[in-house]
């Protein structure tokens, strides 16, 4: 269970060994609600909210992660146990791995991944759409064409194809989000990808998803013992966690298949827009809508991965305990994210 801290005056704190969470309402007496810390994963508070030392102990206690995001949803920062995932064998080859071929092999997976998850997701859309399976078709076939250069890279150095891989990626990109427009409602469609702000709806709902997501992959990183702050293809920013934007990758489609969902079946309106200084941004029952929905497509619906049912949430941690493990057996990579 994630537990999203949006009003203003919530107080989180503890009571009979569980936590209680105080939300204030119109009359004065706030609502309570108590929750086993066993239960909950993550705590993420992106509004005026308070929390007590013993709140923050329980949850150092039990491994629950607290999260401060921003409004758009992007982690700020995050309170969590000062052990490692694991030993630092780890991040020495993971440092070791940017530096040479390992990172050109990782980088074109999991790129390679995300434009195939996004082909998938447009074939997907022809089932009920036959009128435009001619539209759709060309988009699926520009855009594996620009998957198998991908493929044909060659390097020793990922600096050494970078720039190419960024540009094959973003072309991809744009067919994508050219064809979820070109399918959307009309009241719903959209002028390309916009962030920070974004100029509308569609994207301040991806935008926000994406933020959720960065989180829960730094997390599954540190878990498995990776340093979040070492990438391969995003590398050498200050201060930026390069290896999160590495490995989210292919897990970007979890976001947009949930954001596309919400608008394809027109559950979205005007109540879950705010409007801001050049753009939108999704208000407290936006938020809501799309945590709830992201939820339980990571947590509670299942897929069939490695020969088990299980949560989305569950095989990216398994990815990425695979990914440590390739690392220090200098096994390279091997397929297999959703």
């Amino acid at each position: 269970m994630q537990i999203y801290l949006n009003t203003y005056g919530t107080y989180l704190h503890v009571k009979d060994d569980m936590f209680e969470i105080r939300v204030p309402v119109k009359d004065g007496v706030p609502a309570k609600q108590h929750i086993a810390a066993h239960k909950i994963k993550t705590i993420v508070i992106s509004t005026s909210a308070a929390l007590s030392t013993d709140a923050v102990r329980l949850a150092l206690m039990n491994n629950v992660d607290i999260i401060f995001a921003h409004a758009d949803g992007h982690p700020m920062g995050r309170i969590w146990h000062s052990k490692l995932g694991s030993t630092t064998k780890i991040r020495k080859r993971q440092l070791e791995a940017s530096l040479g071929s390992e990172a050109v092999a990782f980088t074109k997976l999991w790129i390679g991944e995300k434009i195939e998850n996004q082909c998938e997701f447009i074939r997907g859309l022809k089932k009920h759409r036959q009128p435009i399976s001619d539209y759709l078709n060309d988009k699926i076939s520009r855009m594996e064409d620009l998957s198998l250069s991908l493929r044909q890279l060659k390097a020793d150095k990922i600096d050494l194809i970078a720039d190419t891989i960024r540009g094959l990626e973003g072309t991809a990109g744009r067919l994508y989000f050219e064809t979820l427009n070109y399918v959307l409602p009309e009241m719903y469609q959209f002028n390309g990808r916009s962030m920070r702000p974004a100029k509308d709806s569609f994207n301040a709902f991806l935008n926000y998803g994406f933020g959720i997501l960065y989180s829960q992959v730094e997390k599954v990183l540190m878990i498995a013992g990776l340093d979040p702050y070492v990438g391969f293809l995003h590398r050498d920013d200050y201060n930026q966690k390069s290896m999160v934007y590495d490995f989210i990758e292919p897990y970007r489609i979890f976001v947009e298949t949930t954001v596309f969902r919400l608008f394809s079946a027109k559950k979205v309106n005007k109540a879950h827009i705010e409007e801001i200084t050049n753009g939108v941004s999704l208000n407290k029952e936006g938020k809501e809508l799309l945590v709830n929905s992201l939820n339980n497509f990571l947590e509670t619906e299942t897929v069939r991965y490695r020969g088990r049912n299980q949560s989305r949430a569950n095989a990216m941690q398994q990815d990425a305990h695979r990914f440590a493990n390739e690392l220090i057996q200098n096994a390279g990579p091997t397929p297999g994210h959703l």
